[in-house]
């Protein structure tokens, strides 16, 4: 007997038009995108209502028709994306950024572990890894005993978020509420010293595909954190920075997708997390 865990369903094009803001991401809404949780403790996904369809090259909720690459591959390839575990600055509610000064705490340790539980069947030929502390120290725990090293990739570095950073939520939105409040509801807009913040994270998300993808291996693990795996899901799916805050991923959370040897994408699974896995293995 299987019970069925139904992650978020994007809305139809028609639907996407009558509203200005992105469709977000909610459990047990709708059919498009389904883990199944067996009672042997596999997990298994599936994704339906193909008339789901996407904007800005993607055709349907889990597959783009962009390539990554604008090369062939040497073959198809499967890549793991984790968000790295609960940190200082999670717990104390503070932007974090591209701040290397938040670590992880004793649940983000936690939580790392029992991704490394449930992933432990899977072969990876390589893990990335942001080289910011409290990705790193995912990292760590996560390919513990292996004998690749780890591969760190500054493409895979938080957003910058500058004067923001290191400010508790409560005093950013009191020291800078334009931009903190822009950041939070519309930013693909926000503008800090002239830069635009997403612009830099979506080429910085192009380039990390293209590095890992181009990589040999058919199978990869990579250890990230929050802006920067939306940014990497949506340039995925094709889909364009409005559409940032329409993705989440939890502190130990985990993607999967294939991609084909033209470099397009495929969601196998989004947002899996230690809740969902405690103490199982998980099979994809």
């Amino acid at each position: 007997m299987s019970s069925n865990l139904v992650l978020n369903p994007f809305l139809s094009n028609s639907a996407i038009g009558e509203s200005r803001k992105p469709p977000k991401i909610l459990s047990c809404v709708g059919p498009s995108l389904r883990i199944r949780c067996s009672s042997e403790y596999s997990v298994a996904t599936e994704v339906s209502g193909k008339s789901a369809s996407l904007t800005g090259g993607a055709y349907d909720f889990g597959r783009a028709t962009t390539s990554l690459t604008q090369k062939l591959l040497s073959s198809p390839k499967k890549v793991t994306l984790v968000r790295h575990g609960y940190s200082t600055w999670n717990k104390e509610g503070r932007v974090q950024g591209s701040s290397n000064l938040s670590v992880l705490t004793e649940e983000g340790i936690e939580q790392a572990r029992k991704c490394r539980t449930a992933l432990s069947e899977m072969h990876f030929d390589q893990c990335f890894s942001s080289p910011i502390s409290r990705a790193k120290s995912t990292a760590e725990v996560l390919w513990q005993g292996k004998e690749e090293p780890l591969i760190y990739l500054d493409s895979l570095k938080e957003a910058h978020l500058y004067f923001l950073e290191g400010l508790t939520n409560v005093d950013a939105r009191k020291l800078y509420p334009k931009e903190f409040v822009q950041w939070r509801e519309d930013p693909s807009n926000l503008c800090i010293n002239g830069v635009y913040p997403l612009e830099k994270l979506w080429e910085r998300a192009l380039e990390a595909w293209s590095e890992i993808l181009l990589t040999p291996g058919e199978n990869s693990l990579v250890v990230t954190h929050k802006s920067i795996l939306r940014a990497m899901i949506c340039t995925a799916l094709g889909l364009g920075p409005e559409r940032f805050r329409a993705m989440d991923v939890n502190n130990g959370g985990l993607c999967v997708f294939s991609f084909n040897k033209n470099g397009e994408a495929m969601l196998k699974a989004l947002n899996m997390t230690a809740h969902m896995y405690t103490d199982h293995v998980y099979h994809y």
